[in-house]
C-alpha cells in the first residue's frame, strides 16, 4: 500500500483541462492515524475554487484492486478525493470547445483532491483493496439532466490504465459507452434574458447573437410572478440571467394601477430573479435608472452614493437594486435617459422638427443620453470580462446636456434651426398637465470612472445620436 504524505501544505495545482484543478491536502497522523479537512470552504476558495454550492456527498467503496468505473461526464461540478486507499483517476474534457477531448491523470490518495467542472469525464481504476472514493456535487440526480459519456478504452483518449483493461471489473454499461467520435459534447451553461421582446432585449439579441446556450423569453412566456417559475427550469444547467424587462411608464406609476405594476415589475420580479440566482450561485444582471436619486447633487453621482428617489417608479427601481444586491454574483447597471429602437424623445423631436413645429422642451433636467446598443454592449463586456461584481452606472460619454439641447441638437441634425426649440423649466413644462405628473431629478449625470476602470470605454452621446438619426 502507498504511504499517505503527512503535513502538506494546502496547495492547488493547473491542470491542462480549464477549471480542472488538483489540491494538496494537509494531513495530520500519529500513531492513532490521521485527520484531514477534506473540504474546507474558506480555505479552499481564498486560493481560487469555485464556491460551488454542494448539495450531497457519495461515498462509492470498492473492495478490489482494479475497479474500473466511468467516464461519466455530468452536468453538475464535483469535489474528488478518497477517504481510504489510492486510485488512478483519469478525466476528459467533454464540454463543447477548444479543449473537447483533452486528457489529464494523476493518482489520489487521502492527501490529494480534485475539483471537477461540469462535463469534464471523470473516471478511476483503484490501486488498494478497500478504497472509499468520496465526492461533493453541487446538485441532485434527475434522469431530465444531459449526460455525456466516453468509452475507457477510447484510442483518441488513449489513458494509460495502470492496470490493462481486460484484467479488471467494469460494469456492462461504462463497456459500450461511445467512442470519442461518436460523444455528445456537454453545452455551455445557458444564459436566459428575460424581457426580450423589449427595446433593450431586442438591443441584446444584436449584441450577443442567436447562440445556442442563449434563451430568449418575454414576460408572457416566463411570468415572475407564478410561484411556479422557481421550478420552470433545470436552474443548474444556467449560469446567468439577464433582466431586460422593467415598468418604465413614470407618470402612470403615480397612479393605482400603475403604482401596483410598477413595484410587481421592478421590484418583486427582481427580487424573485435574486431568490433563484441566491439558490442556485447564477450571475444575475439588472438594469437600473438615475430616478434612484433625487437629483440634488452638485456633481455625478457615482454607484456609493446613497439612493434616494423621489416617486413610485424610482421607489421601485430602487428596491430592485437592494433585492439584486443581495445576489453574490451580480451587476446592477444604473443608466439614465435610455434610446432604443421604439417610441421614444429622439424620434419625436426629429418628426416634429420635420413638420415645422416649434416645441418648448425642459431646460433645468440634465443628464446623458443612453442607447440601448450602449447598455448591451456594456452588458456583454461586463460578462465576458469577468469584471468585480456590484453596481456600474452605465450612460453615454461627453458633455452633459439639458433636454433642451439634446433637442436643439437634434434639430440642427435633421437640417431645421436650432432656434426653433426653446426652453422651459420642468414646473412650467408640466403645469396644467392632465393626471398625476412624476417627480423628475433635475441632476441625472452618472459618474462613469468605475466602469472605465474595467476596460470599457462609453461612447460618446453626441456621435451617437448622429448615428441614430441615420439610421
Amino acid at each position: 500500500m502507498g504511504e499517505i504524505e503527512f503535513g502538506k501544505k494546502l496547495t492547488r495545482v493547473e491542470t491542462g483541462i480549464p477549471g480542472l484543478v488538483v489540491f494538496d491536502l494537509p494531513v495530520h497522523g500519529d500513531s492513532r492515524g490521521w485527520f484531514k479537512e477534506n473540504w474546507q470552504r474558506e480555505k479552499m476558495t481564498a486560493l481560487g475554487l469555485p464556491d460551488f454550492g454542494p448539495v450531497q456527498n457519495n461515498v462509492s467503496f470498492n473492495d478490489a484492486v482494479g475497479t474500473t468505473r466511468g467516464i461519466h461526464a455530468e452536468p453538475w461540478d464535483k469535489w474528488v478525493s478518497v477517504a481510504t486507499g489510492r486510485i488512478f483517476g483519469a478525466w476528459v474534457d467533454l464540454r463543447e470547445g477548444p479543449t473537447f477531448g483533452a486528457v489529464f491523470t494523476t493518482e489520489i490518495d487521502a492527501s490529494k483532491a480534485i475539483f471537477v467542472p461540469r462535463g469534464v469525464g471523470n473516471s478511476y481504476q483503484t490501486l488498494e483493496p478497500d478504497t472509499a472514493y468520496t465526492y461533493l456535487v453541487n446538485d441532485h440526480w434527475s434522469a431530465d439532466a444531459s449526460y455525456s459519456f466516453l468509452n475507457l478504452a477510447d484510442e483518441t483518449a488513449a489513458i494509460a490504465w495502470p492496470i490493462p483493461l481486460p484484467e479488471v471489473e467494469i460494469s456492462a454499461k461504462d463497456l459500450v459507452h461511445p467512442r470519442l467520435a461518436d460523444v455528445t459534447p456537454i453545452g455551455a451553461r445557458k444564459t436566459l434574458v428575460v424581457g426580450a421582446g423589449g427595446q433593450l432585449g431586442r438591443a441584446l439579441r444584436d449584441e450577443l447573437g442567436d447562440l445556442p446556450h442563449i434563451e430568449w423569453t418575454t414576460r408572457a412566456e416566463f411570468d415572475l410572478g407564478d410561484p411556479e417559475s422557481a421550478t420552470s427550469r433545470r436552474w443548474r444547467d444556467y449560469d446567468t440571467i439577464i433582466n431586460a424587462g422593467a415598468y418604465t411608464a413614470v407618470d402612470l406609476a403615480e397612479t393605482r394601477d400603475g403604482r401596483r405594476d410598477a413595484w410587481s415589475a421592478n421590484a418583486a420580479g427582481p427580487a424573485a430573479l435574486a431568490r433563484i440566482a441566491g439558490e442556485y450561485g447564477l450571475t444575475l444582471v439588472h438594469v437600473s435608472s438615475d430616478y434612484v436619486f433625487d437629483g440634488s447633487a452638485d456633481r455625478p453621482y457615482r454607484e456609493d452614493d446613497a439612493v434616494c428617489p423621489l416617486g413610485v417608479y424610482g421607489q421601485s427601481k430602487a428596491a430592485g437594486d437592494l433585492a439584486v444586491g443581495t445576489v453574490a454574483r451580480h451587476y446592477v447597471l444604473r443608466t439614465s435617459w435610455v434610446i432604443g429602437d421604439g417610441k421614444n424623445f429622439v424620434r419625436t423631436m426629429a418628426s416634429l422638427a420635420e413638420r415645422g413645429i416649434a416645441p418648448k422642451v425642459v431646460d433645468d433636467q440634465r443628464g446623458r443620453l443612453t442607447f440601448a446598443t450602449e447598455i448591451a454592449r456594456a452588458i456583454a463586456h461586463l460578462l465576458s470580462t469577468g469584471a468585480p461584481y456590484g453596481t456600474y452606472n452605465v450612460t453615454g460619454a461627453g458633455e452633459p446636456r439639458t433636454w433642451a439641447e439634446i433637442a436643439a441638437d437634434i434639430f440642427a441634425l435633421v437640417g431645421v434651426d436650432r432656434s426653433k426649440v426653446s426652453g422651459v423649466s420642468t414646473a412650467e413644462y408640466f403645469a396644467g398637465a392632465e393626471g398625476p405628473v412624476a417627480p423628475r431629478p433635475l441632476n441625472s449625470v452618472l459618474d462613469l470612472v468605475k466602469i472605465e476602470g474595467t476596460g470599457f470605454v462609453p461612447r460618446d452621446a453626441g456621435e451617437q445620436l448622429e448615428e441614430y438619426l441615420r439610421s
